[in-house]
């Protein structure tokens, strides 16, 4: 292996054997957030994470129960959404839920297969394709239930060659913060129920045609404390990836209970967002306000050459400086990832993101699960929850 190892989205280039085709990914189209309160939500992603104002939808534009701003940075989108009045579906999923992502929205060459293909599977239609067109083209929409309240829209845009959507316009704005370095969606992480984990990973493989590529039990995923159970579910061309989490038995309220508590019930529990230059991107992401997890003891970093194995030659990074920014280190037998995870974004403990870096590696930082999960035992323990 050359020492001049690069960042790479192993997403884009590993086909994962056994996996079905019938539903072909081209990746995530956008993450849409139902939230309370969507221009102040969206000042503090520009503000927070440099994001950068993209599109919009209001009454402006003639939507009368919904207004929603879109913010892109590089290959990511997210669009915050709030009710109008308060009536409104929306504003139903905020009461129960807070501020939370609904639509997780993937992007396919054809939006009506894909909807005939997950529904005669078993999936729960949540949206039947639709058209919408405007003068710059047409866009094929439809969607599904997945975990809890969460839905996949499947975005049809090859006849479209506007900003975003019919029905948005450009969001013009003079405040437009510098980007971070986050590039794209790297994964989507969703907490279950007790015992639901299987049943959704089930349905993953027969409903979507993912594969299971990797898995961890609480014998892996544990403290003296608490424990969960994670599997990790790709799509075919490994584009889309989506660990799904449940609790474990532990002495005291793990972290997956006491978001299912917070958000009442499954939902997504994080976003990782990935950057080529993680010391940089965190810099900055520090400077703008957002809170990350405390960092490990300083034994964890003294131990980082020997968790890296053959690859702590190729490590590029000074390691105070990482052990400075609480940035977390792990290995596999293809490279190593650099990642470190925010406090909640939320009130409620629950949404939070994940800044990750892959020099070549494939995995989630399995070699980081104790260091991390106690780092939030005692997030957990300030706020009372554990």
């Amino acid at each position: 292996m050359s020492k001049e190892l690069k960042s790479v989205d192993y997403g884009l280039e590993k086909i994962f054997e056994g996996a079905q085709d019938f539903l072909p990914l081209l990746g995530t189209d956008y993450v849409e957030f139902y939230v309370g309160n969507a221009k102040q939500a969206a000042h503090y992603y520009k503000t927070a994470f440099g994001f950068q104002s993209f599109a919009y939808k209001g009454l402006e534009t003639g939507s009368k129960d919904r207004v929603s701003y879109v913010l892109k940075q590089d290959k990511i989108k997210l669009i915050l959404t709030s009710p109008l009045n308060s009536v409104s579906p929306i504003n139903d999923h905020i009461v129960k839920h807070g501020d939370g992502v609904k639509v997780v929205a993937l992007w396919v060459e054809d939006a009506r297969s894909a909807f005939e293909e997950t529904v005669k599977r078993g999936a729960k239609p949540y949206m039947e394709p639709q058209t919408e067109e405007d003068e710059s083209g047409v866009v094929v929409t439809s969607g599904i239930h997945t975990y809890g309240e969460t839905v996949h829209v499947f975005v049809e845009r090859k006849n479209y060659k506007g900003l975003f959507l019919p029905g948005y316009i450009a969001w013009e704005s003079d405040y437009n913060p510098e980007p971070t370095g986050l590039k794209f969606i790297d994964h989507m992480v969703g907490n279950v129920g007790w015992g639901e984990m299987d049943t959704w990973v089930k349905w993953y493989e027969e409903v979507m045609g993912f594969e299971n590529f990797l898995s961890f039990d609480d014998k892996q995923i544990h403290t003296e404390y608490s424990a969960l159970m994670s599997k990790v579910m790709s799509n075919g061309n490994g584009r889309v990836k989506f660990p799904i989490n449940e609790p474990a038995e532990g002495q005291k309220k793990s972290q997956i209970e006491e978001y299912l508590d917070f958000y009442e019930g499954p939902g997504v529990q994080h976003l990782a967002l990935a950057t080529d230059n993680i010391i940089e991107t965190i810099k900055q992401l520090r400077a703008r306000g957002v809170e990350f997890l405390p960092p490990p003891p300083q034994a964890y970093y003294d131990e980082i050459p020997k968790r890296l194995g053959e690859h702590r030659h190729m490590l590029n990074e000074d390691i105070r400086e990482l052990q400075k920014l609480s940035i977390l280190v792990d290995a596999d037998e293809e490279g190593y990832l650099l990642q470190i995870f925010t406090k909640p974004v939320e009130d409620r403990p629950t949404l939070f993101y994940e800044i990750i870096q892959r020099m070549g590696a494939r995995g989630f930082g399995a070699g980081n699960f104790k260091a991390l999960f106690e780092a939030i035992e005692r997030e957990q323990a300030n706020r009372g929850t554990l």
